[in-house]
């Protein structure tokens, strides 16, 4: 039961009773519902802005893995970009200069990356300067492998003809020098003993006795193994790469022409046919068909001492044997 509420009437000297009109407790209930409407919503937004709803929670935690994870993979692309860095260092300082190799330019290594923006389809997000970023490492390093592995790919190839270029230079002597008599003449000009007149002498002599074993001084093709007009019964073998060798005034072959010979296979046998005052072998060494030197090319079974006496030897302008 409502209490009832009374009020002091000075001019009656009476207390009345207080009565409420409609109209007022008509009002004074919609400002009531008002301001706990208010409090209510200021509630809310006080709440929702200092403490996270469950949903929000989770997707903080899941944004937090996503940056941690973007950390991670950052490490590993650094990781990467720096081991690729070290290739590319080995690639231009070690076998390119060792093959010989044309260095790969700093712009070859960097190209396409400009122009065209390709990661606009990235941006707009919380965390898409991060995304951009990671994609755009990702993207470069996968270009520079590109490039490194064509560059491999080269020294591969180059590497591969390395070998079989060092197998068909021309590296020892034709005659082994426990058979040799004397190295009888030399590179350069000489007194011809048949024809009587100084002419070019384009190889070296070697004498020994008849029927001592020559040897194919590089990996090749004979060409040649016939009679030559003053070179008697001889052996040509190209090399490839622009060598050649020729082998002179043998007694007899062991090779014929078609046959692929490797270093040290006996040809033939020293012997005394065509112009040739004694029995010896006559041996030269052509590049891309023009006459070289052989003094060049001994130093796989020389010592410098044993090279260092037949650099002598073949300087002096002895008489040749063809």
């Amino acid at each position: 039961m409502a209490k009832v509420k009374y009020y002091y009437d000075s001019e009656t000297l009476s207390y009345r009773k207080i009565t409420r009109k409609k109209g007022r407790a008509l009002t004074f209930s919609l400002l009531f519902l008002s301001a706990a409407a208010l409090f209510g919503f200021f509630s809310y937004i006080v709440v929702s802005s200092y403490i996270d709803s469950p949903k929000e929670k989770m997707l903080q935690r899941e944004n937090e893995n996503l940056k941690l994870n973007y950390a991670k993979l950052n490490k590993r692309v650094a990781l990467a970009e720096q081991v690729m860095h070290n290739i590319a260092e080995r690639d231009e300082n070690i076998y390119r200069i060792h093959f010989e190799a044309n260095p790969i330019s700093e712009a070859q290594r960097k190209a396409g990356f400009g122009g065209i923006n390709k990661y606009k389809n990235l941006e707009g997000a919380e965390n898409s300067e991060l995304i951009i970023n990671s994609s755009k490492k990702v993207d470069k390093l996968i270009k520079e492998i590109e490039v490194q592995s064509r560059s491999l790919d080269e020294i591969e190839k180059l590497a591969a003809n390395k070998e079989k270029l060092l197998k068909a230079i021309p590296a020892i002597q034709p005659v082994q020098n426990k058979d040799l008599t004397r190295l009888a003449s030399g590179y350069g000009m000489r007194m011809h003993p048949i024809l009587k007149y100084r002419k070019m002498h384009h190889g070296m002599d070697f004498t020994a006795d008849r029927g001592t074993p020559i040897y194919a001084t590089g990996d090749g093709k004979v060409i040649k193994a016939s009679r030559g007009t003053g070179y008697g019964n001889m052996v040509i073998i190209d090399h490839g790469f622009g060598y050649k060798t020729k082998y002179a005034h043998m007694s007899k072959y062991n090779t014929r022409k078609g046959r692929y010979v490797k270093r040290g296979d006996i040809i033939g046998y020293v012997g005394n046919t065509g112009l040739s005052s004694g029995p010896h072998l006559h041996y030269e060494v052509h590049k891309n068909d023009k006459p070289i030197n052989p003094i060049n090319f001994y130093h796989g079974d020389l010592t410098p001492e044993e090279y260092e006496i037949m650099l002598e030897k073949a300087a002096e302008e002895n008489q040749s044997f063809d």
